[in-house]
């Protein structure tokens, strides 16, 4: 993981500063969520 890199993080429930990263999405797969308005 890298900066700038979109993740889906799920927060730790007993300590919820810290997460584990589900996913990393591609950068094409980024620019379609940025697209249909998911994220910006």
């Amino acid at each position: 993981i890298s900066e700038g890199d979109v993740v889906l993080a799920e927060p730790w429930d007993w300590q919820d500063e810290k997460a584990n990263v589900e996913w990393r999405y591609e950068d094409e797969d980024a620019d379609q969520l940025r697209r249909e308005g998911h994220i910006q």
